[in-house]
C-alpha cells in the first residue's frame, strides 16, 4: 500500500487552533465545557484543544478520558470473559456541555459507543463532537459539530492520524 502525507504538524496545529476557536464561538458557557477524549489519539487531541482554549480564553476547561472498547457494537466478542471497562469520570457530566474529541470520523460507530458510555453515567446539557478528520462513509446518522478537515475517501482508502505523543510525529496519511 502506498502512503501519502496529507497534513504535517503545522497543518494539524492549525486545525486544532480552528477547532478551539469554533468551540468557543459556539457561545456555550466555557466554564461548563468538558472535553472527553476517546482513547487513544482522541485523548491527546483533547489535551491539545484544552491547552489551545486556555491560550485563547484563559480558562482551564475540564478534560476526561473515555475508553469505549466495551461499548463497540462492531467488535467480535469471542473472549469467554469480556473485559468490562466501567466509565469512571472524575467529574459529573450532568448539565455540562460535553465535547467528544476523536481523530477520525468514519462509520460513526465509535461516536455512538461514546454517546452510550456517557449517557450510561450522566445526563449532559448537550453533547457535541469535535473531529480532526471526517472521511465520510457514515453508517449511522452522526455528524461532527467541529471538523478539522473533510477528506472524502473511497471505501478502499484509509486515513491514519499520527500524533507525536503516540507515534513520535504529527501527520495525517491516506493509505
Amino acid at each position: 500500500m502506498k502512503e501519502r502525507v496529507l497534513f504535517d504538524s503545522e497543518a494539524i496545529n492549525r486545525m486544532i487552533t480552528r477547532l478551539a476557536h469554533e468551540i468557543l464561538e459556539k457561545g456555550d458557557d466555557v466554564y461548563s465545557l468538558v472535553l472527553v477524549g476517546i482513547k487513544t489519539r482522541g485523548v491527546f487531541l483533547a489535551k491539545r484543544l484544552k491547552e489551545k482554549i486556555k491560550e485563547i480564553e484563559g480558562v482551564n476547561v475540564a478534560l476526561e478520558t473515555l475508553d469505549i472498547t466495551f461499548y463497540r457494537d462492531d467488535l467480535e466478542r469471542n473472549s469467554r470473559e469480556p473485559k468490562v471497562n466501567t466509565v469512571n469520570f472524575k467529574l459529573d457530566l450532568t448539565n455540562k456541555i460535553v465535547v467528544i474529541v476523536d481523530d477520525v470520523l468514519y462509520t460513526g460507530r465509535t461516536v455512538r459507543a461514546g454517546l452510550d458510555a456517557i449517557m450510561e453515567v450522566s445526563r449532559p446539557k448537550a453533547i457535541r463532537l469535535a473531529i480532526l478528520i471526517d472521511r465520510g462513509h457514515r453508517e449511522l446518522p452522526i455528524r461532527a459539530d467541529y471538523v478539522g478537515k473533510n477528506i472524502p475517501t473511497s471505501s478502499k482508502e484509509n486515513i491514519k492520524v499520527r500524533l507525536k505523543e503516540v507515534d513520535n510525529k504529527d501527520q495525517v496519511l491516506i493509505i
